[in-house]
């Protein structure tokens, strides 16, 4: 079984689940889990624009979350209908379609990355991390994050490069960053989430 610690937040509604894929991500061939398939779902519809919410949500620590630093559901939900953004692996994919229909921002993450108890928190401040692989750096400090033993490893606006999934990958933790300004929606979310993936033959653990 998969834990997870959450630190108390006025705002935060978080849905988690961890997903066993039946090969690796590089040699996984499911129609399915193609990014297109995926988008094509019979998704839930949400009312209400969730931009605010989850500005909201992230700046309750003292973030700031503008110009590079913008909720990755943003980023998403305008790059998807401009041809942006194609195909990456089944994770992410399945991870980019939920949170297109629904305006959350999710991480994804390899679970056999990370190390030791996982926990989701405020980052301290000047709590900084690479994000991809050319080495850029995001400066977290404030920020709601997912963090095992070495620090944070992901949140709603970049994951970190040390936990990306990858071609090997075979099992990934997914953290639906959802507020209580936009209620049930991270839950409700999360179930069509899972569901897409058991669909493709994947198997799931809901984290409580």
């Amino acid at each position: 079984m998969t834990s997870l610690t959450v630190q108390p937040h006025p705002l935060l509604e978080l849905s988690a689940f961890v997903t066993v894929f039946p090969a690796a991500l590089g040699e996984l061939h499911s129609p399915s889990l193609t990014l297109s398939a995926l988008l094509e779902r019979a998704w839930p519809s949400f009312e209400g624009d969730a931009q605010g919410p989850v500005r909201d949500l992230l700046r309750a620590g003292g973030f700031k979350p503008s110009g590079r630093n913008k909720p990755a559901s943003e980023y998403v939900q305008k790059a998807i209908p401009a041809g942006k953004l194609g195909p990456i692996n089944a994770a992410v994919d399945a991870c980019n379609a939920a949170s297109f229909t629904s305006g959350l921002p999710i991480s994804v993450v390899d679970l056999d990355r990370t190390q030791g108890a996982l926990e989701v928190g405020l980052a301290a401040p000047d709590t900084e991390y690479i994000f991809n692989p050319s080495g850029q750096v995001i400066r977290v400090g404030g920020l709601l994050c997912l963090m095992d033993a070495l620090g944070p490893c992901g949140n709603a606006v970049k994951d970190s490069q040390r936990t990306k999934t990858h071609a090997g990958t075979l099992r990934t933790l997914s953290v639906v960053w959802g507020t209580s300004a936009l209620p049930g929606r991270a839950a409700h979310l999360a179930t069509a989430y899972r569901q897409a993936l058991l669909d493709a033959g994947c198997a799931v653990e809901v984290i409580r």
